[in-house]
């Protein structure tokens, strides 16, 4: 059975099981690295993706669910020659250090900011509650954050 998904706004048909998780789809058949594997469970945010407007874990959404539907990755919003400027922002803020958990994070602030362009403190912190981040990077997550808003850090 086909799926079809819309990824970074290119379509795409799918042979592959319905039950599968997008993650798997989308690193192994479209070999998009960005989404990374965490838990597997959609508790740590590594993983995450942009479908529809909203952040969602890709490693606990199938196929299926998401079939007809627009998902934005990582390499979607931008790339290491035309960086978008959450992505600038986090390098110009050290905003990472071992990286594992940035694309989640960044795609999550992206989803904030398309909503609400202009976030304040708080509601930065809370859209970032289902990203888990262990290097204690978070000051200047938020930083990077508020400066890709046009925030004043």
């Amino acid at each position: 059975m086909s799926i079809s998904i819309e990824v970074n706004g290119r379509a795409h048909a799918l042979d592959v099981d319905g039950e599968t998780p997008l993650l798997y789809v989308l690193r192994n058949d479209l070999k998009l690295k960005g989404a990374r594997f965490g838990c597997g469970l959609g508790l740590c945010g590594a993983c995450t993706v942009v479908i529809a407007g909203k952040p969602v874990q890709s490693c606990d959404i199938s196929l299926s669910a998401v079939a007809g539907k627009s998902i934005t990755t990582l390499e979607g919003i931008g790339s290491i020659d035309k960086m978008h400027a959450l992505q600038s922002a986090f390098v110009e803020e050290q905003a990472a250090q071992c990286g594992y958990c940035t694309s989640g994070i960044i795609m999550t602030a992206y989803a904030l900011l398309a909503g609400n362009p202009h976030p304040t403190e708080a509601e930065i912190r809370t859209a970032l509650d289902g990203n888990i981040c262990r290097c204690g990077t978070h000051a200047r997550i938020v930083r990077a954050i508020q400066k890709a808003a046009g925030a004043k850090a």
